[in-house]
């Protein structure tokens, strides 16, 4: 098993719903389904790469949640497969 298909630890989950953490209720919404749906599962790689989603702006979190933008209009840097299957999952709790 490679290190991102490893399951995500106790200590590390908590220190990831505290970086999850947002201004904008909306995107606490999105963000606290997904731990609902998600959380028991999550691996490690699956973990750096909503970390990695959590350097937007709040702003910018919504509308690619919302698919008003798309990653690579946001940062290209994101915009990479793991990323997106993170925003996928997170659209699936609209």
């Amino acid at each position: 098993m490679q290190d991102g298909e490893q399951m995500l630890g106790e200590r590390a989950m908590s220190k990831l719903k505290w970086r999850c953490r947002r201004g904008l209720l909306e995107n606490d919404l999105f963000i606290e389904r997904f731990f609902e749906r998600f959380g028991a599962a999550l691996t490690v790689g699956q973990a750096d790469a909503l970390g990695a989603l959590m350097d937007l702006s709040d702003n910018d979190l919504l509308d690619v949640q919302l698919a008003r933008k798309s990653l690579g209009e946001v940062s290209a840097a994101l915009d990479g497969e793991d990323v997106r299957e993170i925003l996928k999952m997170l659209r699936k709790n609209c």
